[in-house]
């Protein structure tokens, strides 16, 4: 068993020979060491149904996740992390047939996005992947009257989904 004194000159010796450094926030995410900015580029929305505002929605709540939860900046290309792609669908669907009925209890509005993730400082870590998130509404509602909330709610987990696969490493 170590002794305190061994332990301490061990610590200090695996700290001073660790080459790499990855700098931590209070988020999770864990960003590499001389990564200072990051780019978002503008999400087209090449879905069948098209929201006119989702584009827009999108590229900005990821541009403001980073803003709000790293210290990186906002460069508007050529950044050591950057994001790329597209929205390739957005659809309401009938879910949850009621009893005795045609008619469906619920309907589910789903967004799936592309996304490609270049890590220029760790190119391991690179990804190109869809991502897909949906909420349910009640079908005696009309998607227009819940169409701004549901897409928020969904974007907010598209989001994090993102944010996560890209710079937090559980």
């Amino acid at each position: 068993m170590m002794n305190h004194k061994t332990f301490s000159i061990f610590l200090l010796a695996f700290f001073l020979t660790t080459g790499c450094k990855v700098n931590y926030s209070f988020t999770g995410a864990s960003i590499p060491e001389g990564t200072e900015t990051v780019s978002v580029y503008d999400f087209p929305n090449m879905a069948p149904l098209v929201n006119p505002a989702l584009s827009n929605q999108l590229t900005e709540a990821l541009k403001d996740k980073f803003m709000t939860q790293t210290s990186l900046q906002l460069v508007p290309q050529y950044g050591h992390l950057s994001f790329e792609g597209s929205i390739v669908d957005y659809r309401t669907q009938p879910m949850a047939i009621q009893a005795n009925s045609d008619v469906a209890a619920q309907n589910r509005l789903t967004i799936s996005v592309k996304v490609k993730f270049t890590n220029e400082k760790n190119p391991k870590a690179n990804f190109d992947t869809s991502f897909s998130r949906y909420a349910d509404y009640d079908s005696d509602k009309d998607l227009t009257s819940v169409e701004d909330a549901l897409v928020e709610q969904i974007l907010d987990e598209l989001i994090d989904d993102i944010f996560n696969k890209a710079v937090v490493n559980w």
